[in-house]
């Protein structure tokens, strides 16, 4: 079994050779995936009606959808970002070493900025912006404290761990 990775309109997905992407993920249109990073069972990728981008060493895990709006924003997800398992990001900007969290849903013209943390089930509402060093949470999301050291030095963590768990997976 092979990953559905289709053109949409004559724009076809670009997958750099060091990415893993997982045979149930389906990946389409003007999409463009970074070196090391991880496209996960069930993830579901439609750049369609505008581009999507990846950077390198970013894992989008299980479940996750990544959509874009139409004519008006794309998706752009940083470098070494970790996107949780059936988490939506959609029409946004999530920038490098930051994490949104299983389940979550980030919406349109929102942004999460360098070293900021969605927690799981938080949703972000359209145009808002996480700050650096901040956890959002809640529906609707909002900040609720900064990030502990811990949680920073999980942010790098997370993006080492599943280049390693996807070398060794796929």
């Amino acid at each position: 079994m092979q990953a559905h990775i289709a053109p949409y309109q004559g724009k076809h997905p670009q997958i750099d050779a060091t990415a893993k992407i997982a045979p149930t993920a389906v990946i389409t249109g003007d999409t463009h995936i970074g070196a090391g990073s991880s496209i996960w069972y069930g993830t579901t990728l439609r750049g369609d009606v505008h581009f999507i981008r990846i950077g390198a060493q970013t894992n989008l895990q299980e479940g996750v959808v990544g959509h874009v709006t139409m004519g008006k924003f794309p998706l752009i997800i940083g470098n070494r970002v970790t996107i949780g398992h059936r988490a939506v990001v959609h029409g946004c900007v999530i920038e490098d070493q930051s994490l949104v969290g299983m389940g979550a849903v980030v919406l349109d013209g929102a942004v999460v900025q360098t070293g900021a943390m969605v927690a799981a089930g938080a949703v972000v509402g359209p145009g808002k912006v996480v700050e650096t060093g901040w956890l959002w949470a809640g529906v609707p999301a909002r900040p609720v404290r900064e990030l502990t050291e811990e949680e920073k030095m999980y942010l790098s963590w997370s993006a080492d761990h599943y280049v390693t768990v996807a070398n060794n997976t796929f």
